[in-house]
This record gives structure tokens, C-alpha cells and sequence, in this order.
């Protein structure tokens, strides 16, 4: 099952419009959508190793450019947000959020690149609270670029290499992880 998941993902990340997807994928990540651009990113640099860094930076500028647009949106439009945070029940990363921007402001916005806490979040809460847009910039390029670019460097690390190994032990790693998933949804449910 999860084989067949793997080896369509490497082919969908060799396809010619993989790089625009990846970059959509970016800038939607980081302003509204759920699903981090991680997912594109690592199969696409285990496609084509010599091309990671190139795909980084790919997904770094989306990235910011999504921040931006999640910045803005959180600055004239929040209200219209606010059902949606309820529906994702993201009302108290939402508080966690808007207390580490108003400590720590520029390096909660750069740590947030690592945070469990999704980006978007971060970029439309800074622009709720009307952070200096040039500092948020600034964090998100060095924040979000350094996750990406991370993630290109460890996956290219491992090259052909680490994509045959994927590739023999991929069945034991997605039930592996699908079990975690389970087990963190039930410790959750019942705490």
C-alpha cells in the first residue's frame, strides 16, 4: 500500500509542472492551506538530488510570498477569519501565537519555520497585530529557508541511495507512522 503511495509521489515530483505545484503549494501553505509544502519538497529532491537547493529556494520564496499575503490578511481582514480558526480548532495555538509575537516578535517568527504550530497562523496573527513588516520578512526568509533548505540538505545527503532504502523499507515506515499517528490521536482524546 504504501509502495505504491511512494513510487507515484517520486513520479508526480518528476513531472514537468512539479516545480510550479511546489510553489503554489508554498505560498498557499503559508497563508491558508494545511498541507506544508515538506511533503512536495523531499520527494522532488529525492527525484532529482542535484536540483534540492534549487527546489529550496523554490519553496522558500513561496513560502515568504504566502507569509506575506497571510500577514495581510490578518491585517485588514481577520474578521472574516475567525469561523475558520473555530472550524480548525486553532483558537488556542491562535492565543499561544499572539503571546510569543507580542514577547518575542521577530524570533517567534523565525522559530515558527520549526514550530508544530502551523505558519499560517503566525503570519496572519503578525498581521493582526500590526508587526513591522520588515522584520517579519526578514525572520521569515531566514526561518523558512533554513527548514527548507534543511530538508534539501538531509534528503540530498542520502541521494540514490536513500530512495532504494525508502523504497525497500517504505511498508514498515508507513505503518510505523500511521500507528503514531493513532496512538497520538487516542492519547489525545482521552487527555
Amino acid at each position: 500500500m504504501f509502495k505504491s503511495l511512494y513510487n507515484k509521489v517520486l513520479l508526480w515530483a518528476q513531472h514537468p509542472k512539479a516545480k510550479s505545484y511546489l510553489f503554489v503549494l508554498s505560498v498557499s501553505e503559508s497563508s491558508f492551506f494545511p498541507i506544508p509544502p515538506d511533503v512536495m519538497l523531499a520527494p522532488m529532491c529525492l527525484a532529482k538530488p542535484l536540483r534540492s537547493y534549487h527546489y529550496a529556494f523554490l519553496t522558500t520564496l513561496g513560502s515568504v510570498l504566502g507569509g506575506v499575503i497571510g500577514y495581510f490578511i490578518g491585517l485588514f481582514s481577520f474578521g472574516m477569519l475567525e469561523s475558520f480558526i473555530t472550524m480548525m480548532h486553532y483558537e488556542e495555538n491562535l492565543e499561544v501565537v499572539k503571546s510569543w509575537l507580542s514577547e518575542w516578535g521577530f524570533w517567534a517568527i523565525f522559530i515558527s519555520g520549526f514550530s508544530p504550530i502551523p505558519y499560517k497562523l503566525f503570519t496572519i496573527t503578525a498581521g493582526l497585530l500590526s508587526m513591522a513588516f520588515l522584520p517579519f520578512v526578514i525572520a521569515s526568509i531566514i526561518g523558512r529557508g533554513s527548514r527548507f533548505f534543511l530538508v534539501a540538505f538531509l534528503v540530498s545527503l542520502g541521494g540514490e541511495a536513500l530512495r532504494h532504502k525508502l523504497n525497500d523499507y517504505i511498508e514498515h515506515i508507513g505503518w510505523l507512522v500511521t500507528g503514531f499517528v493513532i496512538v497520538g490521536i487516542v492519547i489525545y482524546k482521552l487527555i
